[in-house]
């Protein structure tokens, strides 16, 4: 998605390929930023990050490595912090590129090109597709995809109740919905959202290690929902719920979210954005 957003700017000439020292600025939470940082590295381009104060260290570690700059935002405001100053810096320096994922149509195009495909590929039984709404670029983008081949197939998405943090999650009822949630008519898109706190997210991501899978909080998260989305089917119904897995551990280890008592963990979750 990353790699998308930034062809699509040099597409449309906001980006010169070639061209050194040309700025891009982005809100993120660490994972999207990471990526833009690297890709950046690559194509010689200056990342801006603006993240709020407190995610983990890992994110911003990595962040630095890839070259970027950090802009810091208020940890109090979360991501949508993040977003307000990203918007008033790029106003205030509008020969900075101003990528934002939340609003360009190249984010969720990228999963409509490519990760709708593949899912529907390696497994055409899909009867429900359930991933955490965050920019709500990958619930668009596959669930437009499997809706136009397989009409019946359930796009859920995965919120935290509005007010709570959890991994990766945004809820829409907390005053900000992503633009290209409304772009593509996403209250009907999606056939349901289901509600996974902090807790939930923090246990199945634990539950996810027994299979061998070191994962972030927000692929817990999404693991939690996709467990409350089988509880719905009746025993005699066939069914095949695909979830997406896209964030890995090491990232949160400072968190002690595999270590710590999970209570200390829930409570940490209310001061760390783990997502």
């Amino acid at each position: 998605m990353a790699l998308s957003l930034v062809e699509a700017a040099e597409r449309d000439g906001r980006l010169i390929v070639g061209k050194p020292d040309q700025i891009l600025i982005e809100p993120s939470s660490g994972n999207t930023g990471i990526a833009l940082a690297l890709v950046c590295r690559l194509r010689d381009y200056h990342l801006k990050v603006v993240l709020p104060t407190n995610v983990s260290p890992e994110r911003r570690q990595l962040l630095l490595a890839f070259g970027a700059e950090i802009i810091d935002s208020p940890g109090a405001e979360g991501s949508n912090g993040a977003v307000r100053l990203a918007q008033r810096l790029s106003e205030e320096n509008p020969e900075w590129v101003f990528l934002y994922q939340y609003a360009n149509p190249a984010n969720p195009l990228a999963h409509y090109s490519t990760t709708g495909p593949e899912i529907l590929a390696d497994v055409p039984e899909i009867t429900h597709f359930v991933a955490g709404l965050g920019t709500s670029g990958t619930l668009m983008g596959v669930g437009r995809f499997l809706k136009e081949r397989r009409p019946d197939v359930q796009i859920w998405a995965v919120e935290p109740p509005s007010g709570e943090i959890v991994d990766g999650l945004r809820s829409l009822d907390d005053g900000y919905v992503p633009p290209i949630f409304t772009d593509n008519d996403g209250e009907h898109l999606l056939n349901r959202k289901v509600i996974v706190r902090a807790r939930e997210s923090i246990e199945w991501t634990r539950k996810l290690t027994e299979v061998g899978l070191f994962v972030g909080l927000s692929s817990g998260a999404a693991m939690a929902g996709a467990v409350k989305c089988a509880a719905t089917i009746d025993d005699e119904v066939s069914a095949t719920i695909v979830t997406l897995i896209a964030d890995d551990g090491w990232k949160y280890l400072s968190t002690g979210a595999w270590s710590d008592d999970v209570d200390d963990v829930v409570e940490r979750a209310k001061s760390i954005i783990y997502f």
